[in-house]
């Protein structure tokens, strides 16, 4: 079936709220409205409004009640309307959500999906963009996913309401319109890393609304001569050492690309790990590509901002690939 990826999120949650009667959905207009983004389009008449409504305007009373509903044993999906709308509940998120089931030594299981929306490309004003994802991944006890096709978006979204983890749930704004053939048949693990291209020369590493720019990338890479694999990370965390190391191992060379600001980014991290794991393969030291190290632009600067496949395509030039350089016989 082709779906765009907010009708795959869609499927998702009414699949959920079919299967499992502990199932609860709620935020900000996501009742009759359908979301922002129509994401839950339809979901109030069919399930009715005491499994999907609304909420009033605050950030840190849903995440709170979604825990205390957890703690009762429900599964509550909730949304963040926009990814900086978040921040007022993010002292939930940290100090509650993420740290309970340790602070109980497991007795006490929080299975939340905190679904935000996030990422450029759509020319949102101020607050209505931006890259939170390192806030989230640098938090001990939370699982971070962010989906780069509808089908995964499926898949992702399912596998993490039936998490006993909380889970926060990042959708690339920018790919809610895309559309794709979905499978609803089992997908990959929700910790995988998948290879959505193979190649030999060089690894392209990205996630979430990066993951068509790696792609566009590596069909303009051959034309230069450069055989570029693209792995898309799906997961966050934990992360995938296994698949992407292996792919490092095998090309030599990376590139990681992700829309956040490069310091102290999401892409450190990727480039730390794999050092760590690769280094006697690599032929060159691993770059990133990202957005810049400034507040996210407005809308008529935004195109400035974001990573495209002539900054990746220039980052793989520097790879180093006059044997010569870097010492290889």
């Amino acid at each position: 079936m082709t779906l765009s990826m907010a009708g795959a999120l869609n499927r998702g949650l009414a699949d959920a709220l079919e299967a499992d009667d502990r199932v609860l959905v709620f935020g900000e207009d996501v009742g009759p409205l359908g979301g922002v983004f129509r994401v839950t389009d339809g979901l109030t008449a069919r399930f009715g409004e005491k499994r999907v409504f609304d909420t009033p305007l605050a950030e840190s009373g849903i995440v709170g009640t979604a825990i205390g509903m957890a703690m009762n044993g429900l599964r509550p999906v909730v949304e963040m309307q926009f990814d900086a709308f978040a921040y007022p509940a993010f002292e939930q998120i940290t100090s509650h959500l993420a740290k309970l089931r340790n602070r109980t030594r497991g007795k006490v299981e929080l299975p939340v999906v905190v679904r935000i929306p996030y990422g450029g490309g759509i020319g949102g004003v101020e607050h209505h963009c931006d890259s939170s994802e390192m806030y989230y991944t640098h938090t001990p006890g939370l699982r971070v996913v962010t989906p780069g096709t509808p089908e995964d978006a499926y898949h992702l979204l399912r596998a993490s309401i039936d998490s006993p983890d909380p889970v926060i749930f990042l959708e690339p704004k920018r790919l809610y319109w895309a559309k794709s053939e979905v499978d609803f048949a089992a997908g990959v693990p929700m910790d995988r890393a998948v290879v959505r291209r193979t190649g030999s020369d060089v690894t392209l590493i990205a996630y979430g609304p990066m993951v068509q720019v790696a792609l566009e990338t590596a069909d303009a890479a051959r034309e230069e001569g450069w055989d570029a694999e693209v792995v898309d990370l799906r997961t966050l965390s934990p992360f995938d050492d296994e698949t992407v190391a292996a792919s490092v191992r095998k090309t030599g060379r990376a590139v990681v690309v992700h829309e956040a600001s490069g310091f102290c980014g999401y892409g450190a991290e990727v480039a730390a790990r794999l050092t760590e794991r690769c280094f006697h393969h690599l032929h060159a030291p691993i770059l990133r590509v990202t957005g810049y190290d400034i507040p996210y632009p407005p809308p008529k600067l935004e195109e400035h901002h974001l990573p495209n496949v002539d900054r990746v395509l220039d980052a793989i030039a520097r790879l180093q690939w006059d044997d010569e350089v870097i010492g290889v016989a």
